[in-house]
């Protein structure tokens, strides 16, 4: 299929010299180009899950100070 497209010229340029710098004509990039674009949009986007830290990484840990049983406690609201 034939279409029309309007590019940047500086863009064409570069476009140009890589064609020819690689032995490919243009429509070979711009084909490839469109497949690497299109490859990229199609993958779903991978979940990343938010920061949600709280204190300071490289303090020291406060739960060192609690036994088992104080933090058990303290995780179901149980009196000690």
């Amino acid at each position: 299929m034939k279409t029309t497209l309007d590019i940047k010229d500086d863009l064409l340029i570069r476009a140009k010299k890589l064609a020819a710098d690689t032995g490919r004509p243009l429509k070979a990039l711009v084909e490839d180009s469109f497949r690497v674009t299109l490859a990229v949009a199609e993958e779903p986007a991978q979940y990343q899950l938010p920061d949600r830290s709280v204190g300071d990484p490289d303090g020291p840990d406060p739960l060192t100070r609690y036994s088992w049983q104080d933090l058990r406690a303290e995780i179901y609201n149980e009196p000690n």
